[in-house]
């Protein structure tokens, strides 16, 4: 089995993957298992109530879980313009969308990403996945393999080798609705 089908296979088995992405890398697994998700939580220490971030190969992947009655045909122009890239955009949650995936809020954060093996992944898998940065809450974000199985690799059952996009810091994150940047990229 290859690095990749070892990844797509922990994914399947509802484990927690680590994956480069356009800046970072993630740690993500299935949006739509809650167990999965209570997992990354405790890997990451991280409190439910922030919510995750969804990251898709399509926007079809993506359309479960957004509710697009409350947007603007203008809003989705300006979100699907900027996409596949490094944005991500806040976006209203639809009634699909568990509270393990929105925290504390009516939104979800979601991406199309332009990272070849994410988009293949994601492809592979049929679905989006859920996306936070690799790291343990309050240290700083992994940009390699060699640092995510530094901090994590202990806590991970795969992670898939391979570059992240270049960038040197997380996705920006924009407000649908407003259009406002919640978070400079």
């Amino acid at each position: 089995m290859n690095n990749f089908e070892q990844a797509l296979h922990a994914l399947q088995s509802g484990e927690v993957i680590a994956y480069p992405t356009e800046g970072v890398f993630g740690v993500g697994c299935d949006p739509d298992s809650p167990e999965a998700i209570e997992k990354l939580l405790q890997l990451k220490q991280r409190p439910v109530e922030k919510g995750l971030i969804l990251i898709a190969a399509s926007y079809e992947q993506l359309l479960p879980y957004i509710d697009e009655s409350q947007l603007t045909a203008e809003q989705l122009q300006q979100i699907k313009s900027t996409w596949p890239g490094p944005v991500t955009w806040v976006v209203p949650a639809s009634s699909k969308v568990s509270k393990w995936v929105s925290g504390q809020f009516d939104t979800i954060a979601v991406r199309v990403t332009d990272h070849p093996l994410v988009q293949q992944l994601c492809s592979a898998y049929g679905k989006p996945l859920t996306s936070t940065s690799a790291n343990l809450t309050g240290q700083p974000s992994c940009m390699t393999t060699e640092e995510v199985e530094e901090q994590l690799g202990d806590k991970l059952v795969a992670i898939l080798r391979g570059a992240t996009g270049g960038r040197n810091k997380p996705s920006e994150i924009r407000d649908a609705k407003t259009l406002q940047v919640l978070r400079q990229g």
